[in-house]
């Protein structure tokens, strides 16, 4: 299984920028308790959750972007995609798409792709 994360580019404050993850070797949201979405990681931060979608529909975000990003998932269930907008020059870092997938021969575990930067300028 693996997360390709795409997207992430330089934007001037109050731009608007879309990152996907695209899984390979699964689906999203076949186990009950399957999850995916954004973390970022800022200059001298630490990691935190930006965007979560789960198997039953739900969305959670942080409250900083809250109203202004966007998760969903695609019909095929492929691909999470993270619209952004409104951006912030406090909404730069390394974006980094995560999930919790199953599949028939590693059961339900915890993945990470690799990071995408978002650069916001004021």
């Amino acid at each position: 299984v693996q997360l390709q994360a795409s997207g992430g580019g330089s934007v001037q404050a109050g731009g608007s920028l879309t990152l996907s993850c695209t899984v390979s070797g699964a689906n999203w949201f076949v186990a009950n308790n399957d999850y995916g979405g954004w973390y970022r990681q800022a200059p001298g931060n630490q990691r935190g959750l930006v965007a979560m979608f789960t198997r039953a529909g739900s969305t959670h975000y942080a409250d900083a972007v809250r109203g202004r990003f966007t998760i969903s998932v695609d019909n095929a269930k492929t691909t999470i995609v993270l619209q952004m907008t409104s951006l912030e020059p406090e909404d730069t870092g390394v974006y980094y798409c995560n999930g919790n997938l199953w599949t028939p021969a590693s059961g339900s575990r915890d993945y990470w792709g690799q990071g995408t930067l978002v650069t916001v300028s004021s």
